[in-house]
């Protein structure tokens, strides 16, 4: 007969730690991934997209009531529609002898800041709204696409709608 190794070890307490997260799972004892989600709500989430080059004269191409296809983390997710969309001319802050006052930046023609608010049906789980298999949370890359633009920029801010909201 065969001496055990090291290796031999290893590969059995593998094995013995496998089936015991087996039973333990069936048992439900641990929760799995499908097992978390609390509810499936109606969330609003705010994409900030910083210093967008327009020479479109202000005009603003992503439109309330719109759809506009998003890609979450370089993965193509799904038409969401357009709740609101508000674009304003980069600032700067000019010091001043009183208090420092902000005014358009006429050095970068054309640079705008859009913030789009978008709507869809989410996942809630403990640890947040879950879109698309992908949790969202500020900061989180996402890139809109409509028919005439492609911008990239980041989740600014999340929030459930309510029932009264929907309707």
């Amino acid at each position: 007969m065969k001496k055990l190794t090291w290796l031999d070890f290893v590969i059995m307490a593998v094995i013995v730690i496998s089936l015991g997260l087996g039973v333990v799972t069936y048992k439900k004892l641990r929760q799995t991934a499908g097992k978390q989600i609390v509810s499936t709500e109606q969330i609003a989430f705010q994409v900030f997209l910083r210093s967008v080059t327009l020479t479109t004269n202000g005009v603003n191409p992503i439109k309330e009531g719109d759809t506009t296809f998003i890609t979450i983390r370089n993965v193509p997710y799904t038409n969401l529609k357009v709740l609101e969309s508000k674009m304003d001319r980069k600032k700067m802050v000019v010091s001043t002898s009183d208090e420092p006052i902000i005014v358009d930046d006429y050095s970068q023609q054309g640079a705008y800041d859009i913030v789009v608010t978008l709507t869809d049906n989410a996942q809630i789980t403990k640890d947040g709204a879950v879109v698309g298999g992908n949790k969202i949370k500020i900061g989180l890359p996402i890139t809109l696409e409509g028919e005439t633009y492609k911008l990239n920029g980041v989740v600014s801010n999340i929030g459930v709608l309510n029932k009264a909201d929907n309707e």
